[in-house]
This record gives C-alpha cells, sequence and structure tokens, in this order.
C-alpha cells in the first residue's frame, strides 16, 4: 500500500553535550550502538526491480503507471504541492542495523531537469528516511547508484521515489532498481589537498601568520612564501611539533608573522607541497564581518524573503497560515500544557528545521547585540560598519543600526512566548515551538503541512527573555524608547516569575518534531539575567544578586567554553565591558583576563594553534562556535588590556576556521578556496535538490562531532579522531548544520578581526 505521510528525516537536539536521550534516539529511529560490519553474502531485497513481471510488488499514488519498454512509466501531473503527493514505491523491505547496502536504479525524465527524491526508509510512522538523494533527471545522468549503512533493524523498509512538486505535468521512467545487502562498505577517504594548511581566507598585515605542515619529517624542514607571480618574498625552516592529538597526524608549524605585506593569491611552499591561496589584508573580513550577520535574513520566518535583497534566496513567507502551512499566528500548546493560543508568529528559524527555541534564540540575540555593544565600548570598535544600511535589510534606511534591526526580528518573537497575565505561569516563557512530527529534506518554509505546538514554560527559557529583553532595553533607548520601555517591562516580569518558579525545567524526552534543549542546571541563566539588569537599571536588588551568586566568584571559563546551555561567561564578559558602578569590577576584569591566559596556553600548546582541547579530544556537537567563542574571551581581554598578545590569539583562532585545520577545509560557506557547502537545512539543499539554493555565503558548518549521531556519519566515520570527526554533507546533522548560535560566534567575531588595523 502507498504511504499515508512522507518519508522523515529527523534532526535530534542540538546539545553543547554528547548525550542523547532514550526518547530522542527511539523518535529519530536511530542508535547509538555504533554500525556493525557488512554481511558475507550479498542479497537483494527488491523484488521485480526489473519490472520483468510488470508492476507486481510495487504501489504507486497520485500517477498513472505502467511497464513500458522493460521498465516503469508514469505520468506525473502538474500543481502538486508536495513531493509525497506523487510517488512509486515498494514495502516490506528488511533492513539490518549495521549492513551496508547499494542502493541503485536508471531514470529519466521528460522534458529533461525534472529531479526525483529517492528514499529508503520506514513505511509507517514516523517514516524515518535512512537514505535520500533528489537527482536531477536527464541532467545528473540516467544511472544512480549510493552505498549506506541501515541504522535499524526491521522488516518495514521502503523504497520510495517521490515525484510531487512539480508546475506542469511530466514523465518519469524507471527501471533496474536495486537494493543489494551485504556489499563492501563504502570507505570515506577525505580529500584534505594539500598538506600544508592555511587561513585560505586572509591573514591580517600586522597579526599573526601560522600555517600547518602535515609530514613525516621529524626535523626542520624549508618553507617559502610566493606571491601570486610566483616570486619567492619570504623563507624560512619549520618547528616540528610531533604529533598533534586532536588529528593523529605528525605536524610542524610555519610562522610567517614577518611578512606584512598585504597582497592576494599568496602560497606556501613546503615538503614539496603548495598550500591553497589566500591574501594578506582586511578586505575579506569586511565582508565576512557583514555576511555572517546577512545570514540572519534568510533565516527569518512569518515574512517573505525578498530576492532583490538575497538573490537566488527569496521564497514565500514560512508559517502564515497559508495553506498547507497551520501558521504560527494562534499556535495552541501540547496537549495538556495550557488552554490558549498565541501569536508566536516571527522569529528566526533556529537551525536546519523549521523550530524556534527560546534559550537558543536569546544566546543568539545577546551575542549579536553585543557585536554592537562592543563595537560602542572598545578601543577598535566601529559601530557604523554595523550600522543602518550596512546588512540590505527590509528595515534599512529607517535610522536603526541594522544589526539591531535583525536582532529586533528574533526579540520581538521572544516577547510573544512570554506567558500572558492571568494564565498560570503568566510572565515565564515558552520554551519553543514547533512541528509536532519531525519533517523531512528538502521542505520550504511555505511548504510545511505539520501542526505547530508551543511547549510547556521553563526557567531556563524565562530568563533568557530576562536577560535578552533587559540588555535590549539598554541598547534601543535611543533608536525606540517605547520598545526599549516594553523590553524592560517583560524583563523585569520574566526576573519575577523565574523567582517564583526556579526549577520548572525542560523535558529531555521533549525531542519529537524538535530538539529539547534541556538543561538541567539554570544557576548561570540566573546570575546572567540579574547582571543584564543590573547593568541596564543599576538597581540595587540585582546588584545584590549578582554579588551572591556564587557563579560571581567562580571560574566560568571551562574547556569547552559558553553556549546556550552555559550562560555564566556572557555574564561574565557584560560585567566586565559595560560601564557600570558594579562593587569590585576590577575583579571581574582580572578574572576575564585569567580565563583568557588559560585559553592562550592552550593556542600556543596546540599544534594547529587553536583554544581548544576538550578532555580526551572529544570533540562536541558545534565545535566551531564553541573554539570561536574561547577567542571571544581572547578578544574581550584585548579590549580590556590593549594587550596583543590577546588579540594575536583571537586572530589566530580564525586561522583554524578558515581553513588551517586537518581536513584543510574551510567551515563558512564562500570563504576560501574549498568550504562547506552542504550544511544541513531544509530550504538551502542544493545538494539534495537543484532548484534550491546551497547555504549563503558567511554560513558557518557545525565542525567536528566525535559522537557522529547521525546514520551518514555513523556509518562513515567510525573511530574518527577529533579534528576527522566531520563530513560535509547534508544528511549529516550531527556534524553539519548551521544554527543562529553558531553564526552569532561567527558574527562577533568577524567584527572584531575587522575592527583590527
Amino acid at each position: 500500500m502507498c504511504p499515508t505521510d512522507p518519508l522523515r528525516s529527523p534532526d535530534v537536539n542540538r546539545r553543547r553535550t554528547t548525550l542523547l536521550s532514550l526518547t530522542a534516539l527511539l523518535a529519530a529511529g536511530l542508535t547509538a550502538v555504533p554500525a556493525g560490519p557488512a554481511g558475507a553474502d550479498e542479497v537483494e531485497q527488491v523484488r521485480n526491480g526489473g519490472f520483468d513481471a510488470g508492476t507486481e510488488s510495487w504501489w504507486t499514488s497520485g500517477v498513472t503507471a505502467g511497464t513500458d519498454g522493460g521498465g516503469l512509466c508514469a505520468d506525473v501531473p502538474g500543481g502538486t504541492a508536495n513531493r509525497w503527493d506523487a510517488a512509486i514505491g515498494q514495502n516490506d523491505l528488511t533492513l539490518a542495523q549495521g549492513e551496508s547496502y547499494r542502493v541503485s536504479f536508471r531514470a529519466t525524465g521528460t522534458p529533461a531537469g525534472h529531479s526525483v527524491r529517492a528514499v529508503v526508509g520506514l513505511q509507517v510512522a514516523p517514516y524515518d528516511a535512512y537514505h535520500e538523494v533528489v537527482p536531477q533527471l536527464s541532467v545528473s545522468g540516467d544511472t544512480y547508484t549510493y552505498t549506506f549503512a541501515s541504522p535499524v533493524d526491521t522488516t518495514q523498509g521502503q523504497v520510495a521515489f517521490q515525484l510531487g512538486g512539480a508546475a506542469d505535468p511530466w514523465r518519469f521512467c524507471l527501471d533496474d532498481v536495486s537494493l543489494l545487502g551485504g556489499v563492501e562498505p563504502e570507505k570515506y577517504e577525505p580529500d584534505t589537498g594539500p598538506r600544508v594548511r592555511v587561513n585560505q581566507v586572509a591573514y591580517l598585515p600586522r597579526g599573526p601568520k601560522n600555517a600547518t605542515l602535515v609530514t613525516e619529517a621529524v626535523t626542520p624542514l624549508p618553507w617559502q612564501l610566493k606571491d601570486a607571480a610566483g616570486t619567492v618574498v619570504a623563507r624560512g625552516r619549520t618547528v616540528p611539533r610531533g604529533v598533534d592529538p586532536s588529528s593523529g597526524q605528525n605536524v610542524h608549524t610555519i610562522d610567517f608573522g614577518a611578512h606584512r605585506r598585504p597582497g592576494t593569491g599568496l602560497t606556501l611552499v613546503a615538503d614539496g607541497q603548495t598550500s591553497r591561496p589566500f591574501d594578506i589584508g582586511t578586505a575579506a573580513y569586511e565582508r565576512l564581518r557583514l555576511d555572517a550577520a546577512k545570514f540572519y535574513y534568510t533565516q527569518r520566518s512569518g515574512t517573505p524573503i525578498r530576492d532583490d535583497l538575497r538573490p537566488g534566496y527569496g521564497r514565500a513567507a514560512g508559517h502564515v497560515g497559508v495553506a498547507p502551512n497551520q501558521g504560527d499566528t494562534r499556535v495552541p500548546c501540547q496537549p495538556g500544557v495550557c488552554d490558549y493560543a498565541l501569536d508566536v508568529s516571527g522569529g528566526w528559524y533556529d537551525a536546519g528545521d523549521h523550530g524556534k527555541y527560546v534559550v537558543n534564540g536569546g544566546i543568539s540575540v545577546w551575542q549579536l547585540l553585543s557585536t554592537y555593544e562592543r563595537a560602542r565600548h572598545a578601543r577598535t570598535g566601529r559601530p557604523e560598519a554595523l550600522g543602518d544600511g550596512t546588512l540590505a535589510l527590509p528595515e534599512s534606511g529607517n535610522g536603526v543600526p541594522d544589526i539591531l534591526d535583525e536582532a529586533r526580528w528574533e526579540l520581538d518573537f521572544l516577547l510573544r512566548m512570554q506567558v500572558p497575565d492571568g494564565e498560570p505561569l503568566a510572565g515565564m516563557a515558552h520554551h519553543k515551538i514547533h512541528d509536532e512530527q519531525w519533517t523531512g529534506l528538502p521542505l520550504l518554509p511555505a511548504d510545511d503541512p505539520q501542526k505547530r505546538e508551543l511547549h510547556p514554560p521553563t526557567t531556563a527559557a524565562t530568563l533568557n527573555l530576562a536577560a535578552t529583553a533587559a540588555q535590549a532595553a539598554r541598547l534601543y533607548e535611543e533608536y525606540d524608547p517605547a520598545f526599549a520601555a516594553t523590553a524592560l517591562t517583560a524583563a523585569r516580569k520574566a526576573w519575577a516569575a523565574a523567582l517564583a518558579h526556579p526549577d520548572v525545567l525542560a523535558s529531555e524526552s521533549d525531542g519529537v518534531g524538535g530538539g529539547t534543549y534541556a538543561d538541567r542546571n539554570v544557576a548561570d541563566e540566573f546570575y546572567w539575567a540579574a547582571a543584564e539588569l543590573y547593568l541596564t537599571t543599576g538597581a540595587q536588588e540585582f546588584e545584590e544578586f549578582v554579588l551572591t551568586s556564587p557563579l560571581h566568584t567562580a571560574d566560568p571559563f571551562g574547556a569547552i567554553g559558553f553556549d546556550w546551555a552555559s550562560t555564566a561567561v556572557p555574564a561574565r564578559l557584560d560585567l566586565a565591558t559595560v560601564p557600570s558602578r558594579l562593587p569590585g569590577r576590577d575583579r571581574v576584569r582580572r578574572s576575564v583576563r585569567a580565563g583568557a591566559d588559560r585559553y592562550l596556553a592552550t593556542l600556543k600548546a596546540h599544534p594547529y594553534g587553536i583554544p581548544y582541547a576538550p578532555e580526551g579530544q572529544k570533540y562536541d556537537w558545534g565545535s566551531t562556535h564553541q573554539i570561536l567563542n574561547n577567542a571571544v574571551v581572547l578578544a574581550t581581554a584585548y579590549d580590556l588590556t590593549g594587550s596583543a598578545a590577546y588579540r594575536d590569539g583571537a586572530l589566530q583562532t580564525m586561522d583554524y576556521v578558515l581553513g588551517r585545520n586537518a581536513l584543510n577545509l574551510s567551515y563558512v560557506t564562500g570563504y576560501g578556496e574549498v568550504a562547506a557547502h552542504n550544511q544541513h537545512s531544509r530550504w538551502y539543499a542544493r545538494q539534495l535538490d537543484p532548484r534550491l539554493p546551497a547555504p549563503p555565503a558567511g554560513s558557518l558548518s557545525g565542525g567536528p562531532n566525535s559522537s557522529i549521531q547521525d546514520p551518514l556519519a555513523q556509518a562513515r566515520l567510525q573511530g574518527c579522531t577529533g579534528q576527522f570527526c566531520y563530513i560535509d554533507d547534508i544528511q549529516s546533522w550531527s556534524t553539519n548544520e548551521l544554527t543562529v548560535n553558531w553564526n552569532a560566534a561567527l558574527t562577533w567575531m568577524a567584527s572584531f578581526v575587522a575592527d583590527q588595523r
């Protein structure tokens, strides 16, 4: 029988820890057990894959189909809304967990250029997809072959070819369909290119310039720096560093910082290898400052994205109640949570799915606002670089700095998530809002048919609202006093509600249709919210809470860094940099320097020069943004002291993100000769559907994640070491997602680097 719902491809909880709840695993149809070896014998799972017995064993839905020329052809109607509105498939296939399978088929489309979503997955709810591709027929070829490992044991597997979504009728023909089990697993060998690893974007003329050479040599080797014409402009000898534990590679360091002359297309040559090209200059960081911040406009919910502002990225408004959307203008709670509905339209889609989360939105807003606040207070800050008209937004020209306009889009959503007066838990904030069930890839926001639900209020979400609304109150005061007053009122109300309900926590089981963002310790959120309220109001009650908090004298600068679940560092950074009369402020500033000293020592000891060395080299989910956030601490210490050592440490950290790493890959789309461009997203999905765009320039990939929770990573990256636990594939949501909080770290650091002259 045909399916009643599309095969789904799940995301799971985006956590700073590497743990997944059992419920989330079950909901995603996954297991954390490593994939086993392939079977000894190859076994065909598809019946009548050559259609020699006509259409026996195959079902059709929404198409007129029959055999033709030895294969199966289907006339696909035009005007269907979703891919699954027209489909062909076969059910009741047996899949074995850890078994490697080769799926192959021949297919054509008339007229040429149509695409088909070919999926191997579960034929019953929750319709998980275990492997999917969307080839463009008669353009990308006629014969298709892919290898994957099954993450589950099931006798209810399905092969399906989804054909809907085209405006005009077309004809699809299929033959030689095979799902062969027991094949040799595909050996994944990343192409790391030349063994000289550099920042592929740019080094600052007066900044540090370091590269890494991967080599078996144990003694120093000569190196040369060449300009674009091939002329040697500097030379020296490498410094052996031994085996780097984060990659398992024997490496040398190349320091060419003495060369300060600007240029483009430079290369480093050592040990018979020539690096990828790079520049010495500042122009690339001026662009990256803006591109990283421009990322947020195309993440907006509840508004059409204008193609004239973002060519190639225009799309209809998502979740405004236009069919098949159910919309966010009147969203009910999950059953049993509340008896009201809220208008929670607007805001940013959190990541590659259509969910919106207060805790992740909160830390993202804080960091965007902090980017602007730093530019106002730091000696090298240039707030005009983020001013009105710089980001090409619909609001540009309104006299408000564009970065504040962008943050306002999310702030308005956060305010809408507050529980209304007169209701139980009034003043608290709902934790999140997202689809009732997981949806598949690709899926534009306007095409999402799922029911939307508000999830229970939590103390963590409430304190995120309090902190960011308080911060907004002081930054928007000169541009929109009425909004500033509204934000401060909401912040005070949220603070009072959190004090009254200090331990209402998100459930780690609430992971169907969206991430859980569960946090068992909210002491850091209390400290952060009190700090922001104090800095905005100067009120004694908030000063006392800050000064008496155990976190105020604790050391918050751990190896992992700060993120949505660990917010004591944002509090400490703002207390150190935002002008105030806080007693003991000098001690607060010294604590930031002490944390920066520790990160600087880690960076100097690291063969790749990064301020990140997690225990056992177990890289965490979103490691790139954690590395950047450690650099934020270094940059803040520079702002406090003017010490070049902190500045150089922050600048050197950017080298890792932009290519000086074990994979020789820039983790920022559009920056570097070889850069991540297949990040996990439902609408930046060119890898699956050539009609859709790749992620926009300035999008940060999450990067290496030692826990490799998704099936693709589990199939290809078993046993990976630190930096090698990554694959640039849209299906690898645990190593290659993009999110609003990760791009916030990139926005802050790109702005800092651009300010250094």
